[in-house]
């Protein structure tokens, strides 16, 4: 069955969803997206995303033409539409159909597109027994460069991060920023464990506010478990005694093996697992539920 895709103020079959050639964003990459996670019913924090997506669009002075208010029901009439429980949302705001040029202002309106469909980033016996992940050389962009708190469009440095993993027989890569400390993976914030303390690298690193991360943080101290956002080196995760990445496509995976280290006992760790558990009780509680929200659209934003 055909997906029904939101552009631009209509729902159409995704058959019929298509942007110019001159949009910029199919040109240059400048755009902003949200992927956003629906977990029986329940848009998980929704907001949050939404906030994030704004705050994105603003650092890169593209201007989001509806409002927050119409924005949320744009997701959830999409998930309503496609009749969907669970899911994966792909939130995408472009500059907007441009010229062959760089000039961002000469594109008259930005373009909105919502995805409401499905996800798998990594195989499921990946979840239960673990990721084996390698260091990269290519570096996280610097924060004066392209600062990864953006969330845009333009992904090559995660792409080439990726390809370097894969042609190192890994499905994940860990990637470093200009000083050699761990920003986060590909598409996945890093956390480690030592001695019963959870650590996880700072935003100005190189990582971005991942929507998951915070929750895992804010499930870790309910449990009575310190967390530290603090630089960690390659060194502290291969001592770590566990090791974990987050992100709304992966949720929560554990990893078991570093560049050839292996973590910990090489297995799941008993309070990863106990933290993932806790996670999943989260999200189909804290969130936009689908019956909840008015199927009547707000109006336009002025």
């Amino acid at each position: 069955m055909s997906r029904i895709v939101y552009l631009d103020g209509k729902f159409v079959k995704e058959e019929q969803a298509k942007i110019s050639v001159f949009d910029h964003c199919l040109l240059y990459g400048d755009g902003v997206f949200e992927g956003i996670r629906l977990y029986k019913g329940c848009v998980f924090r929704l907001r949050e995303h939404l906030q994030r997506l704004y705050d994105s669009a603003h650092a890169l002075m593209l201007e989001i033409p509806v409002s927050m208010e119409e924005m949320t029901w744009i997701v959830v009439e999409s998930c309503r539409r496609n009749k969907l429980k669970d899911g994966y949302i792909r939130l995408v705001v472009t500059r907007g159909l441009g010229t062959l040029g760089l000039a961002p202002w000469l594109c008259p309106k930005a373009s909105v597109i919502c995805i409401a469909g499905s996800i798998q980033l990594y195989p499921k016996e990946y979840y239960t027994k673990g990721l084996e992940i390698c260091t990269v050389p290519t570096r996280r962009n610097h924060p004066e460069v392209v600062n990864p708190r953006i969330k845009s469009c333009n992904y090559l440095n995660n792409i080439m991060a990726k390809i370097e993993a894969h042609n190192n027989g890994c499905i994940e890569a860990l990637m470093l920023d200009a000083n050699g400390y761990v920003a986060e993976c590909t598409g996945d914030n890093v956390f480690i464990l030592k001695d019963g303390v959870l650590y996880t690298p700072p935003t100005y690193v190189g990582a971005l506010k991942g929507i998951t991360r915070d929750c895992i943080m804010e499930v870790a101290e309910a449990e009575g478990i310190t967390v530290k956002e603090t630089p960690i080196t390659r060194f502290d995760v291969f001592i770590a005694d566990e090791m974990f990445l987050t992100g709304t496509a992966a949720e929560a995976i554990p990893v078991v093996m570093v560049d050839k280290r292996k973590i910990g006992s090489g297995k799941p760790g008993a309070i990863t697992l106990r933290l993932i558990e806790k996670f999943h009780e989260r999200t189909s509680q804290d969130g936009e539920h689908l019956d909840k929200v008015p199927k009547r659209k707000p109006a336009a934003k002025k």
